[in-house]
């Protein structure tokens, strides 16, 4: 009977700190991605009574950022710590992860391309609820207004989608001071200004609609958006081409590693 020894079978450095490498850079962000949502709760005083943290009544950006940091944490710190200990188990933990969430992401745009009109109808719905819940929090406030700003938009499809919200609603008996208005990031700023004047888009919907595009932006983020992406489609596109080579990348170095693991510890039988 005989026995072969492969005396040259040896871990390949190169690989090892490369992966070690790629990994420190995902372990950094989410731990940063963590800190940000926790220092997010603690502004708010969320931590203060932790039962607000579990009270899901809409959608709360800082449990996106806390969720991504969670998982790009995890990884890092998988992908780190096997490379240095040659660990297979968290190796292949890792690549079977990322492989997952590739998998994942090709299969959401598979669906999204597919069921267009669904897909559609569902985005309508989730922000629809969110401008009913604009006041609510903080964060999902500045993201509402970032978008509108960023857009120059205003609703989802149009500026009468805020009589959803309570605050600016134009029925009912309410006294607010928001009453028949929009949030100050529908407005159509001057670039003058130095100061953003928070109280443009009070009663603005008192007047005729004719008048309305004189002070703020009368077309739908929804609608907006979809002229935007035909436009920037070989950027989307770019993007989603880099990070699915990030995530094959991350893949191929944690396989040639767990494959030059096995064959150093074969070569010991």
């Amino acid at each position: 009977m005989h026995y072969y020894r492969y005396e040259s079978a040896e871990v390949s450095c190169c690989y090892k700190y490369l992966m070690f490498s790629y990994n420190v850079i995902f372990w950094l962000a989410g731990a940063a991605s963590i800190a940000v949502g926790i220092w997010a709760w603690s502004e708010k005083g969320m931590l203060l009574d932790l039962t607000q943290v579990t009270m899901l009544r809409h959608f709360d950006p800082v449990w996106l950022v806390v969720a991504v940091g969670a998982i790009t944490f995890i990884l890092g710190f998988a992908g780190c710590v096997g490379a240095l200990r040659e660990n297979i188990c968290l190796l292949k933990f890792f690549s079977g992860v990322i492989g997952f969430i590739f998998f994942l992401e090709l299969t959401a745009a598979i669906l999204a391309v597919t069921f267009q009109g669904q897909v559609r109808g569902w985005i309508n719905e989730f922000f629809l609820a969110n401008i009913k819940a604009y006041r609510d929090d903080i964060d999902l406030q500045n993201l509402i207004d970032s978008l509108q700003k960023l857009n120059h938009c205003c609703g989802v499809q149009e500026p009468e989608d805020w009589d959803l919200n309570v605050y600016f609603s134009c029925n009912g008996t309410h006294q607010s001071r928001e009453k028949c208005g929009v949030p100050f990031s529908c407005c159509i700023g001057d670039p003058a200004d130095t100061v953003v004047n928070t109280q443009c888009g009070y009663d603005v919907r008192n007047k005729t609609k004719s008048k309305w595009e004189q002070d703020i932006y009368t077309k739908g983020c929804i609608p907006a958006l979809e002229d935007w992406l035909p436009g920037n489609i070989y950027t989307v596109a770019i993007v989603f081409i880099v990070i699915s080579l990030l995530q094959m990348v991350g893949i191929y170095l944690a396989r040639t590693l767990i494959g030059d693991i096995e064959k150093v510890k074969f070569s010991y039988y």
